[in-house]
Parts: C-alpha cells; sequence; structure tokens
C-alpha cells in the first residue's frame, strides 16, 4: 500500500485495569500516539483515535479474590481512574471504551465463531493444571513457579516477568497454584488452539519484506529495528500452537454448547476490543466503523510498548488475516521501556510514578510533563526519568529558552507599541532568514512526526524558539527604539510572526501551551499549512496579554517526589516478602543433596541476557550448570566464586545447554542477585546440612 489513504485507524495500546496508569506507560504507548494524532488531524486528515480499558483475564480476578471483590468491581475503579487520567493529561483519544461491555461481548463472539467456521483452530484435548482445593483449572496466571530460563522462582504459567521468556505453565520447576498455595495436578480438558506454525511463512514475509498476499503492503524499513527483530526471533524460532480459550468464569464466553466454565483467551478478545471501540464510536458520530477497517483506503497503526509486540505484530495479525475482511497494521512503532531514577518501573513495588497522582500534585502542569517524556521517549532504547533530569528540562528548556523568548516579545509590544503588531518597514537580511529558517523548521518537524521520531520532531520545535531568541539577542531591538524605531518594529514584527508559529509547532506537543500563547496573541489557525505562510499576522493586529507560561521547578520539589519514591521502596520491601512456604517433611530435604562449589569457567549463552554458562568444581566431579545470574555478575566476576548448589537436580536442558544442577542465589525487592558464600574457608564437595 502505497497510496495516501483516506483515513487512519490510530490505536494506543488497552490498557489493563487491574491498576493506574505511569509515566512509562504514557512514554511508551500513549503520549507518542496523541502526538501523532493531533498532528494528523492538524493535517485535516480524516483519523480515528481509540483505546479502553482491557478488563478481562487472570490477572483481575485474581486481584479480586486477594482484594475480597469481584471482577466488575475492580474493573470498573480502574477503568474510571484510568479514564480521567488520560484526559486530564491531554490524551485526545475518539473513543475510550471497555472490553467488558456487552457490545465486546458481541464483537468477540462473532469474530471467534467466523475463525471456528473457517477451521482457523484446532480443538486440542490436553493434561493441564487444576486446584484440587478451590475445585477450578488454573489459567496461566494462576500457576507459579521456577522459571527454566533463569532460575526466578516467581515466573507465571505464561511468561517469566524477570527475563522475558514466554512459557506454558508446564514449563515451570516446582509449580504451584497463586490461589491456594497447593501444588496442583494435571487434569484433561479441551481448548481451542490457533496453529500458528502454518503462518510462519506469510507472518516473516509481512514483518521481514512488508508483503502480503503478493503484494507490498508497507515499507519494511518504516519498521523499527527492534519491532522486526523481535518478530523474526519468534518466527525463525518457529510459530507454535497457542490456546484461545481459557477455563475461567470472568471473560467472554465461548459462544458454544458444552463450553461452560471457558472464556476466549484475554489476547484473542482483548485486540478485538480496538474494532469494538471504533465500531462504538462510529455509532455514536454517524460514520461506517467498517470502513475504518476493513477498507483499503484506510491505514491501521498500533502503538503499544515492546512487551506486547509479538501480540500486535504476529498473533492479532494472524487472527485478522483468517477472518479475511480486516486491515492489517502499516506500522507498529513499539517503544522500548523508561526507567525510573536507576531502577526499573514496578507497579508491584510502587516504584512509578502514577499519572493520576502527578496532575493532583502539579496540577496545570501536563505539558511540562509531556515535554520531558517526550524529550527522552524510549523510541529505540530504554531511557530514564529522573526527578533531577525534570526539574532541567523545565527551568532551562521550556522557562529559559521558550517561555522566555515569547514573554521578551510579549513584554516589548505591550511597552513600544500598546500590544499593536508593528509595521515592517526597513527589512534586511537577517530578517527575511528567520522566516525562512522557522518555515523550514516546520517542515522538518512534520517529517519526523511521520516517521514516528518525536524526540527529534519537539527538538526542531524547540528550535524555532532558539532562533527567535538567537535573533533578539542579536538584534537588540531595545536599544534601537530611540534611534532606529523602524528596525524595533520591524524586529518585533518578525518575532511575533515567530510567536504564531511557534504556537502551531508546539500543538502536537504541549497542547495546553501553544493554546495559551494562541490566546495572548489573540490568533487562530485551521491547520498544519498555515504555519508555512510567511505572515501569519497582519499589521495592527492587537495581542492581549499573556501569564508566565512555566513556574521553574524547585529543588523542594524534586526533593519531595524523590523521597516519596524511597518512601515506597522502604514500605514495599517488607510487603514483597514472600510467605513462607508449606512444611515439607525432614526426609523430603533429605533428599536434597546441596554442597559446597566452585565456578572454574564462566561464558555468556548467546541470544540471551540472563544466562551464563558456569564450569563448577562439585568436589565429586565437574559439571555445567546454566544460571540466570547474567544481569548481576559479569562472567569474569564468577570465575572462582564459592558457591552453594543444588547438586541432584534433574538434569534439563536450557537453551541447547544441559544444566546439571543449580546454584542457590539470595535475591532482594529490587530483583538483584547475590551469592550465598560460607564465611570460613570450605572446600568443593562439603556438604550443606
Amino acid at each position: 500500500m502505497t497510496k495516501e489513504p483516506k483515513r487512519y485507524l490510530i490505536t494506543s495500546a488497552l490498557p489493563y485495569a487491574n491498576g493506574p496508569i505511569h509515566i512509562g506507560h504514557i512514554a511508551g504507548a500513549y503520549l507518542p500516539a496523541d502526538i501523532y494524532v493531533r498532528y494528523l488531524r492538524l493535517l485535516k486528515k480524516d483519523v480515528a483515535f481509540i483505546c479502553g480499558s482491557d478488563e478481562h483475564g487472570a490477572a483481575i480476578t485474581l486481584r479480586a479474590k486477594k482484594e475480597g471483590q469481584t471482577p466488575r468491581q475492580i474493573v470498573d475503579h480502574y477503568h474510571q481512574l484510568m479514564g480521567d487520567a488520560f484526559k486530564n493529561f491531554g490524551i485526545s483519544f475518539d473513543e475510550y471504551h471497555r472490553t467488558s461491555s456487552p457490545e465486546h461481548t458481541e464483537m468477540s463472539q462473532n469474530i471467534f465463531t467466523k475463525l471456528l467456521e473457517k477451521g482457523s483452530f484446532e480443538v486440542e484435548t490436553s493434561q493441564q493444571y487444576y486446584d484440587e482445593e478451590q475445585k477450578q483449572f488454573l489459567a496461566d496466571r494462576y500457576i507459579m513457579g521456577t522459571c527454566p530460563n533463569c532460575s526466578n522462582e516467581k515466573a507465571y504459567g505464561d511468561q517469566c516477568e524477570k527475563c522475558g521468556t514466554a512459557l506454558s505453565p508446564l514449563d515451570l520447576i516446582n509449580p504451584h497454584s497463586t490461589i491456594s498455595g497447593n501444588k496442583p495436578v494435571l487434569k484433561e480438558t479441551s481448548h481451542w488452539y490457533l496453529p500458528m506454525a502454518h503462518h510462519e511463512k506469510w507472518i516473516g514475509q509481512f514483518i521481514k519484506e512488508g508483503i502480503l498476499d503478493g503484494k507490498q503492503h508497507h515499507d519494511p524499513k518504516a519498521w523499527k529495528a527492534h519491532v522486526v527483530g523481535q518478530c523474526m526471533s519468534w518466527v525463525d524460532g518457529g510459530l507454535h500452537s497457542r490456546a484461545m480459550t481459557r477455563d475461567l468464569d470472568w471473560g467472554v464466553p465461548v459462544p458454544l454448547e458444552n463450553a461452560e466454565g471457558k472464556v476466549l483467551y484475554v489476547w484473542l478478545d482483548a485486540p478485538i476490543g480496538y474494532i469494538t471501540n471504533t465500531k462504538v464510536w462510529a455509532d455514536k458520530n454517524g460514520k461506517n466503523w467498517e470502513d475504518y477497517w476493513k477498507s483499503e483506503d484506510s491505514q491501521l497503526i498500533h502503538f503499544i510498548g515492546k512487551d506486547n509486540i509479538v501480540f500486535h505484530c504476529i498473533i492479532f495479525p494472524i487472527i485478522l488475516k483468517e477472518h479475511g475482511e480486516f486491515n492489517l497494521p502499516i506500522n507498529v512503532p513499539a517503544n522500548e521501556f523508561m526507567n525510573l531514577e536507576g531502577d526499573k518501573i514496578s507497579t508491584s513495588r510502587n516504584w512509578a510514578v502514577w499519572l493520576h497522582e502527578y496532575l493532583q500534585e502539579m496540577p496545570n502542569k501536563q505539558d511540562e510533563m509531556r515535554y520531558v517524556l517526550c524529550s527522552i521517549m524510549p523510541e529505540q532504547k530504554d531511557s530514564e526519568f529522573t526527578w533531577t533530569d525534570f526539574k532541567d528540562r523545565v527551568n532551562n528548556e521550556l522557562a529559559d529558552i521558550l517561555g522566555n523568548f515569547i514573554n521578551r516579545v510579549f513584554v516589548l509590544t505591550h511597552k513600544y507599541y500598546n500590544g499593536v503588531l508593528p509595521a515592517r518597514e526597513r527589512v534586511q537580511d537577517e530578517d527575511v532568514q528567520l522566516q525562512k529558517d522557522s518555515i523550514a523548521t516546520l517542515q522538518k518537524i512534520g517529517e519526523k512526526l511521520e516517521q514516528f521520531r518525536f524526540r527529534e520532531g519537539l527538538m526542531e520545535a524547540m528550535n524555532i524558539a532558539r532562533l527567535g531568541n538567537k535573533y533578539l539577542t542579536e538584534t537588540e531591538p531595545w536599544k534601537l527604539i530611540k534611534t532606529q524605531p523602524d528596525r524595533t518594529a520591524t524586529i518585533l514584527h518578525e518575532c511575533l510572526q515567530l510567536v504564531a508559529r511557534l504556537s502551531i509547532a508546539l500543538e502536537p506537543f504541549i497542547p495546553y501551551t501553544a493554546e495559551k500563547i494562541r490566546q495572548g496573541l489573540n490568533f487562530s489557525f485551521s491547520e498544519w499549512n498555515d504555519g508555512f505562510q510567511e505572515e501569519l499576522l497582519k499589521t495592527e493586529h492587537s495581542i492581549g496579554q499573556l501569564p508566565i507560561l512555566f513556574e521553574k521547578i524547585t529543588d523542594e520539589v524534586v526533593a519531595f517526589q524523590v523521597a516519596k519514591l524511597e518512601a515506597s521502596k522502604s514500605t514495599t520491601v517488607a510487603t514483597n516478602v514472600n510467605p513462607i512456604k508449606e512444611n515439607i517433611a525432614f526426609d523430603d530435604f533429605q533428599k536434597m543433596d546441596i554442597r559446597i562449589a566452585t565456578i572454574l569457567e564462566a561464558e555468556r549463552i548467546p541470544k540471551t541476557k540472563k544466562l551464563l554458562k558456569l564450569k563448577v568444581d562439585t568436589g565429586a566431579d565437574v559439571r555445567t550448570v546454566v544460571s540466570g545470574i547474567a544481569e548481576s555478575y559479569n562472567p569474569e566476576d564468577a570465575v572462582g566464586k564459592t558457591v552453594i548448589m543444588l547438586a541432584n537436580l534433574a538434569p534439563r536442558e536450557i537453551k541447547g545447554v544441559e544444566s546439571q544442577g543449580m546454584i542457590l542465589m539470595a535475591e532482594n525487592a529490587n530483583g538483584e542477585l547475590s551469592f550465598l558464600t560460607p564465611d570460613r574457608l570450605m572446600n568443593p564437595g562439603n556438604e550443606v546440612k
């Protein structure tokens, strides 16, 4: 698809309704989408910006059980909290709906039925974990155990959140039910599976080459390298069948007889929410939703974080293509992760800047946060937010560069011309060049936004203010007012035109500020291309008053926010301590052969972030152990360490390497690992009792 589309359908990842929104979410999927949509609207494009709460799945039912509430109470609360936060922050969705609505149940069941009729699923009967005490099958998130990839003991049945490995419950070592804490049993159940292996060839070609059904669908070079890389690692590794239904009592019911207690898998139901929510919006606005989802004249773009890449680039496109009527995404410009004050953002540890709290604590400062998050947006690699950097960017850039320039122009115009735009009288080359440069910069902003390079687009917008500051400083109109009043008039005329252009350039990024500037100027415009006019304001145009655009952020504000984070860390250390596990018999302990060992050699396992291949002297032999410690220890730092190891753990192949044992590690609340080392000399082979 190379022709200019008539319509754009832009989606942001549906936030999961079991907790509030934090700034990492905003920087990842919502602010970039909002900037892009605001730009498209300024170009007078037909665009629908769609989102909504993802309200099904095991994690919500798990939270409801823990808090003594119903799943409905949980999702109602967070749907309202998230929707209000988005609106107050200026995320300009056309529709923010929810997947627990009747409309969504109908849409999801219709699509499931269509796929079923086309033979898109395979029914498989398998052994799945069952909690005998609770008398229910355990969804992936109801099962926890040790990750076979990195030895994380808190891995879920669908994914290890520590190393990111996709798992199935049967992959877990020592699984237990998160509901009762008991070891589950295997019991037979049947589910509908999506046989993704059947789609490997076309989906690989779609991602790598942009080819769909033998035609050029999109430019693959326009996709981010890490998006293509992550997808192709899945495809090249071989796609596996994935269950599209679950045994659960909260979700979209499977619309079949004899399917009681079964619901659609949340990763089938949730992305269909984009379709449902588009229909809800279209019905409200007298439009045809199918024009946006099924027409060749429409383009679909998903804005997401990198943890959702596979679902939006592989699984959902397979579902859409199997259905046969829907458009596939033209791009999925996923962002990487944003860290916070030297640590990963963690909702469970409360290590986050929550959007609704920021809006309460810093009222009317939406644009300050929008600006900073865009400045450090993790477009190609992980980035980091700190409150000190927030203060510096607001004070040194927004206040001292942008605010200072505009304020000086307003003050001088009111002082010398009673707020009336003076005429251009003695135009010089530098005046003409200022307008040419600012118009060229506006052109660059559009190019950057169309390439999803929002950080660079914002930098170019600020460059217009820098041009104005430089011009004003070099021409010094306040020194010319008595001797060359015509030059002063021309200089301020040019500066006011520049301020008007700035109010357009800043609109996608910091819309509240852009609107304040236009109100102060008594200026309005109709579209982005208006900014390319040299004379945006006509001579004799009267401007109004303008309040200070940006207050300086004080050290006290920074100290308060940092202290708040540190306080959350100290409280979560205690609350995150796992409860003592159920008692075991002494005979069970005696079966474990735990002994002192020495690491002789260590090397990284290729294509993994967490794993080291260790050669270990156990006293009885020298063997290989795979250990998920690479983020805490470099290979050279591990060599020579005296460690404690479980020597009689059954061998297990991990990433093609047979691991013969397990190194025992201590882990703190931040996920940092430490070797357990005896405090006096011990030799390899000495037993731990």
